[in-house]
């Protein structure tokens, strides 16, 4: 077998990787974001679901990268929110009573609601807003009750936006600067 050959067939084989467990700290950041979110909903007597989910997925390596895994939880939320309370209007309006023989017009209108979150995710030039957009609209869309098709969507805006933002400020609290800058600061004081 010639080298190009060899090189090749190397590049195809699997290599086996070393499993190690680490928690580094964004793993730590993430904890503490997700836990304070509950801490203060356990306050208000408020369920922190998606607080914590909004805290972890608003959680990233750096300040940049939380806006932005931020954002697209935050935008997604309101973007799959505001569509599911439309078109489950739409539907309470031909179906006032819901049960389960009227639900096929709920398929054609996830149908219709997955485009127009795709089209506005598009022109809002938020396309990772796209998943948790879509998340968002079915949870409305196959889970809420009809006296809730508003309020319930404006909480899971708001617990996200709460979460997001719990999460960015960990972020910024607990920099990779600031744990360097500590680690620093006590290592030269440990020399002296």
């Amino acid at each position: 077998m010639s080298q190009l050959q060899t090189d090749q067939h190397q590049k195809f084989e699997p290599k086996e990787r070393e499993f190690r467990f680490h928690v580094g700290m964004r793993n730590i950041k993430t904890a503490i974001a997700a836990t304070l979110c509950a801490l203060l909903y356990a306050f208000f007597d408020r369920n922190p679901t998606f607080a914590c989910i909004g805290a972890i997925f608003g959680m990233g390596s750096d300040f940049n990268d939380s806006k932005r895994s931020g954002g697209n939880r935050l935008f997604g939320t309101i973007v799959g929110g505001l569509i599911g309370m439309g078109l489950f209007y739409i539907y309470i309006q031909f179906y006032p009573e819901p049960t389960s023989r009227f639900r096929f017009m709920l398929f054609e209108l996830l149908f219709v609601g997955i485009l127009i979150m795709v089209l506005v995710c598009q022109l809002l030039v938020i396309p990772g807003a796209i998943q948790p957009a879509g998340v968002v609209l079915c949870i409305i869309l196959f889970n809420t009750p009809v006296d809730a098709y508003i309020s319930y969507p404006l909480n899971r805006i708001f617990d996200t936006a709460i979460g997001v933002i719990i999460g960015i400020i960990v972020n910024i609290l607990i920099s990779r600067e600031r744990v360097d800058k500590i680690k620093h600061f006590f290592q030269f004081t440990k020399r002296k």
